[in-house]
This record gives C-alpha cells, structure tokens and sequence, in this order.
C-alpha cells in the first residue's frame, strides 16, 4: 500500500540521522583511525538491527542466504567507502564530503551499463556528465593544491580520498542490484553490517587507538544512528516507490551546512555550493527520468495484458 507522506517521513529520518552519524564520526576522527571508526559504525549498528529484525519476525530470514560470495564483495568495497568516507571527514569540511558523495548515485548509471548491461539512454547520459561536471566544480580549489604551495595538500589528498569512497559506494550498489535479485533486503542489511565488522579488525596494525570517553560514546551513537538510519532507509521504500523518496537524499546538503557552520566553524565557498548544485540538479533529473520510465513501462505491460 502507498503511503508517500509516511514514506517521505522515514526518508527525511534516514538522511538526519546519517548526517549526525557522519557528524559524530567527525567529531572522532582527530584522534580515532578510519578503520576503527568503521568497526564502530558497524558493530553498533548490529543490536540495532537484529532487533528490528526480530520485530519483524525476519531473523531466520535475515541470516539465511543464496549468495555468500556476492555478500563477501559487497561488504569488501562497502567498507572500503565507508572507510575513505570516514578519512575523508577528518580532511575536509562536512558539506563538501556530502557534495563529493553525490557523485556515487551518478556513477552507479555508469556502473550499471558497464557491469549489468542495463541500458543508458541519451538524457541520463547527459544529466550524469552535467552531474560529474559538477563534482569537479567542488573538486577544483582543491585539486590546485598540487600545483599551489600554498593551498593545503592534506585537503587535496582529502577531495580524492572522498571522490574513491563515492567511486567504491557506488560499485556497492552495483553488487546490491545483483544481490536483490535472489537475497532479501534483510539479508543485505544484516549480512553487510556483519562482513563490514570483520573486515574492519584487519585494520587493526595499522595503530588503533583507544578512544577518549567522549569519543567512544560519539562513536558508538554513530553505530546506533547508522543502524537505525539503515532501517528508516528500508522503511521508506515499502511505502512509496523510489522515484518519491529518492530525491529527498539531497536534504542531506541542507542539514550538513547547517551543522558544518554552528558545530565545525566551516564557511562553505561559493563554488562549492555551485558544484554541489549541479550534482543535486543532476541527480534530481536522473530520479525523475527513471520514474518516467517506470511508469511507461508499466503502461506498456497493462496494454499487453488480456483484458476480461
């Protein structure tokens, strides 16, 4: 059953609590390794999401899967741009983070075609490459850095640290669009957190630390806000179809200059928020073609069944 002003609710849920989650990782990530703070964000958003599971009355579902390998390499480049995502809040202003993240929808297009033959058609061609244009807009002051001595190289190792998370999370979702194939949605939630958990300890030479009180209490509400945000994510697909709640994801830019300027102190540039302008026009065109699409294709399938 529809109903978009409950799903539109869970959506707008899901994305402030991702951008507290990010904030909160932040707020660590002076002190607390990448890596660590991704065990954090993982092994925290697991009660989470076992309760919510058992609520259901789908854990059995949850645990059980077809495709063990394809959870392995989703979980691997999944916590790999969470972990370059994380690296990335400890180098560059939050809003600028969540504008480079928007290239990942646009790449998935790219992706998709590459990997899964699906077809891409002129107009979402041109809003991706309008979309990417965008991406090196809010690129650009940084990637100077190399040739600038001036500019501060450790933001320029930053844009690129973000733009390989926005690369890997958008591979993830590739795997994702695999894995929904034979795998319920439970499983993919349940089966990611896990593999992200595991995968996290290997990072364990590379000097975790032992956090401040403060900084382990940010970072286990991060795992708690991440998991619950992934279950107000799911909640929000089952009550409206994509094409409604999908372009509230860009919400996320409004709360991330609003808690970028009154927590972190961070001005955000002209150009960045070009940039980051044309990604969300970008983004909100792709969004709205493939509902377009969907809905002739449905057309199309109801003309070509029997009537009476």
């Amino acid at each position: 059953m529809q109903q978009p002003v409950r799903a539109i609710a869970f959506k707008l849920g899901s994305v402030t609590l991702f951008v507290v989650m990010s904030s909160l990782i932040k707020a660590a990530s002076g002190h607390v390794p990448p890596g660590e703070a991704v065990f954090f964000r993982s092994f925290f958003a697991l009660p989470v999401i076992i309760v919510w599971l058992i609520a259901r009355g789908e854990l059995s579902v949850g645990l059980r899967t077809a495709d063990p390998l394809g959870h392995f390499w989703r979980g691997l480049v999944g916590t790999c741009a969470m972990g370059l995502m994380f690296a990335g809040l400890g180098l560059l202003p939050l809003p600028e983070v969540t504008a480079i993240g928007y290239a990942a929808p646009l790449l998935v297009v790219i992706f998709a075609a590459m990997f899964l033959g699906e077809e891409v058609r002129l107009f979402r061609l041109a809003a991706v490459g309008v979309g990417l244009a965008g991406v090196l807009i809010v690129l650009s002051p940084r990637l100077t850095a190399f040739t600038n001595h001036e500019m501060d190289a450790r933001e320029a190792l930053g844009a690129m640290v973000v733009l390989g998370g926005a690369v890997c999370a958008a591979l993830a979702q590739v795997f994702v669009r695999k894995l929904v194939r034979t795998e319920r949605t439970a499983t993919i939630v349940f089966w990611f957190s896990v593999t992200a958990t595991l995968l996290s300890l290997s990072t364990l030479p590379f000097g975790w630390v032992v956090p401040a009180p403060r900084e382990a209490a940010f970072l286990v509400l991060a795992g708690l806000f991440g998991g619950l945000g992934q279950i107000f994510l799911t909640s929000s697909y089952r009550f409206a179809d994509a094409g409604v709640v999908a372009p509230f994801d860009y919400a996320s830019m409004l709360l991330a200059l609003l808690i970028g300027y009154f927590v972190f102190d961070e001005v955000p540039t002209p150009v960045m928020l070009a940039g980051a302008g044309l990604v969300i026009a970008a983004g909100v065109f792709i969004i709205w073609r493939e509902r377009q699409l969907g809905l002739e294709r449905a057309r199309q399938r109801k003309a070509m069944t029997p009537q009476g």
